[in-house]
């Protein structure tokens, strides 16, 4: 017979099998459905493969098929520039990533470390913005971009997250308590100035919560759409997800164009996702190190 623990570890495997199978199911069914023919799409509805695989929605949305063509392959002669709206994502989410880990980290390092009046203060003011949905800032924020002029541009779309997020200050103090008092000391020993010892000793030790905050930034600012939608309407500034957005309004609302939709949605999610199997490791132990369970 089993004994009880075996029969617990053994429901505990089934249970975050079943949990894997119901988080991966809806992107498998995504990537299926980007390599339905149209003309397949509701008679093979119930096949987990299609009968017909074909890469030409994904030609489609790439604009590498004329309009003719792609409409005898099912699609709505919906057409985006995906590369520019890439582009822009990238640029989008990866300067809002690098400046906003780089402020958080100093503000982090000033919380963990200096001494300076209403310091606990100050960070008690950001351990309650935690509290606030970042709803309630869209407005004040678009208010603000519109009278600086910046809507439909870049700089308009980056300027509110720019510069640091309360978790990100709360995630890295938090590492940099836990640095040990005596590697600084030594520095200071050898003329270590407080920015050399920023810059050359705490950042190098700090790789692994730093490549966090960055991706955690980069996969929240890559999937954003009501911000990108507000202030990047133009054809410039308009970032990926809302420019798959305008792809499924071009299409008939009678008939949708779900697989070229399916298709662009498998071609956004490669970057992050590249991104994620690379660094995934060093996040995972960051997490052990940070003290945050």
């Amino acid at each position: 017979m089993l004994s009880g623990s075996r029969i617990g570890r053994r429901a505990a495997w089934l249970a975050l099998t079943v949990a894997v199978v119901l988080t991966v199911f809806p992107f498998y069914w995504m990537v299926r459905t980007a390599l339905t023919p149209a003309a397949d799409l509701w008679t093979d509805a119930t096949s987990l493969w299609p009968h017909r695989p074909t890469l030409v929605n994904f030609a489609r949305l790439l604009n590498l098929v004329g309009p003719e063509a792609a409409r005898a392959a099912g699609g709505s002669g919906a057409r985006i520039d995906f590369l520019l709206y890439t582009l822009n994502s990238v640029v989008y989410s990866g300067l809002i990533a690098v400046v906003q880990t780089f402020c958080c980290a100093m503000a982090g390092y000033a919380f963990a470390r200096l001494r300076f009046p209403g310091r606990d203060v100050a960070f008690g003011v950001i351990i309650a913005a935690l509290m606030v949905p970042p709803i309630f800032t869209i407005l004040p924020n678009f208010v603000l971009v519109k009278q600086l002029g910046l809507l439909n541009s870049l700089p308009g779309l980056v300027l509110p997250s720019l510069l640091m997020t309360p978790f990100a200050v709360f995630f890295l103090r938090q590492f940099f308590l836990s640095i040990p008092r005596d590697v600084e000391e030594a520095a200071t020993l050898e003329g270590v100035g407080r920015w050399g010892m920023f810059w050359r000793i705490v950042l190098p030790m700090s790789r692994g919560p730093l490549i966090t905050i960055g991706l955690t930034t980069v996969v929240w600012s890559w999937k954003d759409y009501l911000w990108p939608l507000l202030t990047g309407k133009g054809e410039d500034s308009r970032v990926l997800t809302v420019g798959l957005g305008v792809f499924l309004q071009q299409s008939p609302n009678t008939a949708p164009d779900w697989t070229g939709l399916m298709a662009g949605s498998v071609l956004s999610i490669i970057p992050v996702l590249l991104l994620l199997i690379f660094l995934g490791r060093r996040l995972v132990q960051s997490m052990n190190f940070s003290g945050i369970k």
